[in-house]
């Protein structure tokens, strides 16, 4: 089976089981507690929390581990009443915007900077825009948003307007493909997800720039700052740091190589391929078309729709073939749902329900590559002359 769906789940480092595993069997002391070996292990969690911070510039006191980033969505958004978001945004962060606004995307998945400004209003407390969009893959000009937030506060001062705005940014599918500093980026608030990026499941985390005030999440023992309480995950957080660590030092390797795979694939599919045999008679008569912005994108997600095409059976189709892709966000596919992304980039339903999306990962091979297009070749077109029988 070749696994192209690293957007939705990776699998867990060797290193990173490594890290983790003694604080699964042997060292598993809560580390709340006060004899010798659970501030052994409350040191090795701080320890770990501090190695997390050093990856984005902070220090550990602003991170605070959570279950995943859908908690930490939560964490920072329900913290505020008028939050500015887009229409391509995680369901987590959609599902968190109260008395706020959707702020315009162009067909590409880019913000719409210009309405952006004119739809922040002095009441407005937090802007959320992600990092980078785990389904058409398309980045953000995060730096450019912080900007605007920077220009909303001088304002604000300037008129005596006492409601401060903030800027978060969900990075989960940017760790390991972008760079991450939270002070270049200019953010005040920063979601992550170990899932994402070769570590355990279910652990995140959420940068909290010093001075931003939040509702905690959950109340009880007090952990976290007293934002999240709960006996802390400490295998999962030592696997988190590890992860996180391996994935900064492979970015710039990794980028390139998983880049060129992916602009390979691309070529083939619009049958512009130097490969003699067979790159366009399969795909020169398919209207392929390649969905979000194609020069500010992340170097491993492609995402294509053959107008016509039951992307869904598709999918089945090619899973039974050997190749694992997807319609879209898992979100999105265990709904049953059309994709909310690609309907806020302008396509119609037609376009929408044919779209495959292929995400390259750390374990992706050229051999594997060659292989995907072969199956694409043989499964593609018939499922395109089935659906429309």
């Amino acid at each position: 089976m070749i696994y192209l769906d690293y957007a939705a789940a990776t699998p867990v480092d060797d290193r990173v089981m490594a890290a983790m595993q003694p604080f699964l069997a042997t060292e598993f002391y809560n580390p709340s507690a006060a004899y010798m070996a659970a501030l052994a292990v409350r040191e090795k969690y701080e320890e770990a929390r501090h190695d997390i911070a050093k990856v984005i510039g902070a220090v550990k006191a602003e991170i605070i581990m959570t279950a995943g980033a859908t908690e930490s969505i939560n964490l920072a958004l329900r913290s505020f009443e008028h939050v500015l978001t887009t229409a391509i945004e995680h369901p987590a962060v959609l599902g968190c915007v109260g008395s706020g606004d959707i702020v315009n995307v162009d067909g590409g998945g880019r913000v719409d900077l210009a309405d952006l400004r004119a739809k922040i209003t002095d009441a407005t407390e937090l802007i959320s825009v992600g990092y980078a969009n785990s389904e058409i893959g398309v980045v953000q000009p995060i730096k450019e948003i912080a900007r605007i937030v920077q220009d909303v506060r001088a304002d604000r001062l300037e008129r005596g307007v006492a409601t401060p705005i903030y800027f978060h940014t969900d990075a989960s599918a940017a760790a390991g493909m972008l760079e991450l500093g939270v002070a270049r980026l200019g953010v005040d608030m920063m979601t992550l997800n170990a899932g994402k990026c070769y570590g355990p499941k279910q652990v995140g985390c959420l940068y909290v720039r010093a001075g931003v005030k939040l509702r905690p999440a959950v109340c009880g023992g007090g952990q976290e700052m007293g934002l999240r309480s709960g006996t802390e995950n400490v295998a999962g957080a030592i696997g988190f740091a590890a992860a996180l660590k391996i994935a900064e030092k492979k970015r710039k390797v990794e980028t390139v190589r998983l880049g060129k795979m992916r602009d390979d694939l691309e070529r083939y599919l619009i049958g512009k391929s130097n490969v003699k045999d067979a790159p366009g008679k399969h795909f020169r008569t398919l209207p392929v078309k390649i969905n979000g912005d194609c020069k500010h994108r992340l170097p491993n997600i492609l995402n294509f729709s053959i107008p016509g095409l039951d992307g869904e059976r598709a999918v089945f189709a090619l899973d039974f073939a050997g190749v694992m892709v997807a319609t879209g966000s898992a979100c999105a596919a265990n709904k049953g749902l059309r994709s909310h992304v690609l309907t806020a980039i302008g396509l119609d339903d037609r376009t929408a329900d044919g779209s495959i999306r292929s995400s390259l990962g750390r374990g992706t091979t050229r051999e594997e590559m060659e292989e995907t297009k072969k199956i694409l070749a043989q499964v593609l077109p018939s499922e395109l002359a089935l659906s429309q029988e």
